[in-house]
């Protein structure tokens, strides 16, 4: 059998979380907490049954009620919720709020990724420049600086850019090298060709949908593949890596494994893909949120 492409298929799951936890999950939703509140969310993924009672269900803090689009549904709430209130992660602390979108800051998931960048960025010994796109609340921008490299997040959201600075500040990070950018990463990428400028390290995170400061359309499926080509171009003579998620798309982790493979032809690394989870507490399955792949230099 002709195997051009070697595929590695792995499960994320962070294992050093303290504020946050899935508690449950089953019939559409997730029970979590986060810091001293627990929520429930919708979760199409879980179509198994929850272990916990209802009774434990209906005595979250509060409820998102409607279906797990965008746009859509409301929270009810069954008793007082700060507006905001100071998760950590590790060394890092970050504010976590209620927000319409049935999002509250942080992709827990995501701190698997966040492990792996930091001891990546460290062991490189070397300066190391990143471009995080759709950087949301900062919170991979942050883990980055500290582990030592110089960041350059975009986002097309200024109030999530003004989120993320909030974080840098909460979590002692002030005098990092990050640049905080407000624009559509279509945009911003072709301008960086054009001013001839190279980056190490990509982290591309982008939605299935979104809208520029400047109403420019982003739909994954056709904006996605114009993003990496470009970004393509972005990279440096030594590229160290890139991590790439998508979220609530009907695709798998090989679409994302081979378009990675096609970006980074020619360079000397290897790509893993997969799926990130979260394990629940009350019966130890995994909840798959996301796909993921990610390139690494072998002179790491």
């Amino acid at each position: 059998m002709d195997t051009k492409s070697h595929f590695t298929f792995v499960f994320l799951s962070p294992s050093n979380w303290i504020d946050y936890a899935l508690l449950d999950s089953g019939a559409g939703a997730k029970l979590e907490q986060f810091g001293p509140y627990r929520f429930v969310r919708p979760e199409p993924q879980a179509l198994w049954l929850p272990a916990l009672p209802q009774e434990t269900w209906r005595a979250a803090d509060a409820i998102f009620r409607g279906g797990d689009s965008e746009e859509g549904g409301k929270w009810q709430f069954n008793r007082s919720v700060e507006p905001q209130w100071v998760m950590h992660y590790k060394t890092m602390s970050f504010w976590s709020k209620i927000t319409s979108f049935r999002h509250l800051g942080v992709f827990p998931e995501q701190a698997s990724q966040w492990d792996w960048l930091s001891e990546t960025i460290q062991r490189a010994n070397r300066p190391v420049r990143i471009l995080n796109l759709f950087g949301y609340t900062g919170l991979a921008t942050l883990v980055a600086a500290k582990a030592g490299a110089h960041v350059t997040h975009v986002d097309a959201s200024k109030q999530a850019v003004s989120w993320a600075r909030e974080n840098q500040m909460l979590s002692g990070l002030g005098d990092q090298p990050i640049r905080w950018i407000v624009d559509d990463a279509l945009k911003y990428v072709q301008r960086e060709v054009r001013r001839q400028i190279h980056y190490d390290g990509l982290i591309i995170d982008p939605p299935k949908f979104g809208r520029g400061p400047k109403d420019e359309i982003w739909k994954l499926y056709d904006s996605l593949p114009v993003l990496l080509k470009i970004c393509r171009s972005l990279l440096s003579k030594q590229p160290l890596f890139a991590v790439l998620t998508a979220y609530a798309i009907r695709v798998s982790a090989l679409s994302l494994q081979y378009t990675l493979e096609e970006m980074f032809a020619g360079y000397d690394g290897s790509t893993i893909s997969g799926e990130m989870t979260l394990i629940e507490q009350s019966r130890g399955r995994q909840l798959s949120t996301a796909i993921f792949s990610r390139w690494v230099s072998h002179q790491s």
